[in-house]
């Protein structure tokens, strides 16, 4: 009998593999080391009760962004290369006379990272970013929400390298808050801390 041959399909000349995108350093510290050091500190038996990232939002508020157009272009654009995504503007939802506000009005911009875009915008914020606030002495441990959220402002976008100052049409702060599954602060602070976020009064030390 003749045996079958199995026929193997060579790529075209032209054919390029892509290797697939590596996997972000602070994702696998998180399921390396943090994921089971919070199980052993809280002695959670159920993994799905470690609790983990859900989404970072970036938030820029700009009062004058109705009168200037070109400032709250040049947010967006900051925000988008800050986080490597598109920014969407955001628009006031009602209006307020004392304020000469209409419903409707752009009032600012904002950006929402999941997935790989979270762990490497957090991962460049906690190694690169941070450590050039001025006089820094640590982020706040009181600005959990209660429901293990974390939430910090900004004062300066220039603390973010992949800003060039020469091109900033005006310096302005942001609200960074970081969203998690778990349910109290005490977990989502050990989270974050496991994470490398330099809190105020502990030693923190960044993944490697």
């Amino acid at each position: 009998m003749a045996k079958n041959k199995t026929k193997t399909k060579t790529p075209d000349a032209g054919t390029q593999t892509v290797p697939p995108a590596p996997r972000p350093r602070l994702l696998d510290h998180y399921r390396k080391v943090v994921r089971q050091k919070l199980a052993q500190e809280f002695g959670f038996a159920n993994p799905h009760q470690v609790p983990r990232l859900v989404k970072i939002v970036l938030n820029v508020g700009a009062g004058e962004a109705a009168k200037n157009a070109k400032l709250l272009d040049a947010i967006v654009d900051e925000l988008g290369t800050i986080t490597g995504q598109r920014a969407v503007t955001t628009r006031a939802k009602k209006s307020i006379a004392n304020f000469h506000l209409r419903e409707g009005m752009p009032i600012g911009a904002s950006v929402t990272l999941r997935g790989a875009h979270m762990y490497e915008f957090l991962d460049r914020f906690i190694s690169i970013a941070v450590p050039r606030i001025r006089d820094f002495r640590g982020l706040p441990t009181q600005s959990f929400d209660g429901r293990g959220n974390y939430s910090l402002g900004v004062k300066e976008q220039l603390i973010f390298p992949e800003i060039d100052y020469d091109k900033v049409e005006k310096i302005h702060g942001m609200d960074i808050t970081i969203v998690t599954t778990a349910e109290r602060d005490d977990h989502a602070m050990a989270l974050l801390r496991e994470m490398g976020m330099p809190f105020r009064g502990q030693t923190t030390v960044l993944v490697n």
